[in-house]
């Protein structure tokens, strides 16, 4: 993604080794803890006939999943094609290739040409780009009805931990950074754009934050739910 790093940096990150050992351990394990809750928070709003829209989705194991839940289509946005032969066997062998669409590009560069969706989803993606209030706020534009997010928390092991990566990354002239951003900041970013709290949890790796349009009357007290 732009700002972010080059996508020869990117692939050199999240290459074919990593897409294919992604394969193999969603068909061995299913989705990891985090994924999980993401997907459970959209199907248990109900995601029947609704259209999905996965930033960074990699081989594309949510999109399956909520597929599979009753959502109607799915669009991934992918910066490395690495990605691409792993997820299409994945959709060969679930018959759903023909109701996903799978594009490379950055999605904030190309946010202008993107359809929006009813959900969307960048789980372990903001913490992979510099600016979240452009990242965020490209997807949150983009959410008709609901975003989800996972990202880092925002504490001083983390941002230790990324330091700590990101100076191996240097001294390997990998082109390739970590982000830990502001939760103030990312919340903000969404907020600004009519979207208001609607699930917040946690893994031990992973803040997940879900996301659904602010409603205008009724319809409950607005309050998040929680799960720590």
């Amino acid at each position: 993604m732009a700002g972010c790093c080059t996508p020869s940096g990117y692939r050199k990150i999240f290459g074919e080794k990593t897409a294919r050992r992604d394969v193999r351990r969603y068909q061995r394990r299913g989705l990891d803890r985090a994924a999980r809750r993401i997907v459970g928070f959209l199907a248990g709003r109900g995601v029947e006939g609704d259209s999905v829209l996965e930033v960074g989705g990699g081989i594309g194991a949510i999109q399956l999943e909520l597929l599979r839940a009753g959502a109607a289509r799915a669009t991934n946005v992918e910066l490395s094609p690495e990605y691409e032969p792993p997820a299409g066997e994945l959709l060969r062998e679930a018959g759903l290739e023909e109701r996903v669409e799978r594009q490379l590009g950055d999605f904030v560069r190309d946010a202008a040409e993107l359809e929006p969706a009813d959900d969307v989803v960048l789980h372990r993606v903001v913490c992979c780009y510099p600016d979240s209030e452009a990242l965020v706020g490209a997807a949150a534009d983009h959410a008709r009805r609901r975003l989800v997010l996972s990202f880092p928390p925002d504490t001083a092991l983390f941002r230790a931990g990324s330091a700590v990566l990101n100076a191996f990354l240097a001294v390997t002239r990998t082109e390739f950074r970590t982000f830990v951003h502001p939760v103030a900041t990312i919340l903000s970013a969404a907020r600004a754009r009519g979207l208001e709290p609607a699930l917040d949890t946690r893994t031990p790796m992973w803040r997940i934050v879900g996301f659904e349009r602010a409603r205008r009357e009724g319809g409950g007290d607005g309050r998040a739910q929680r799960d720590d």
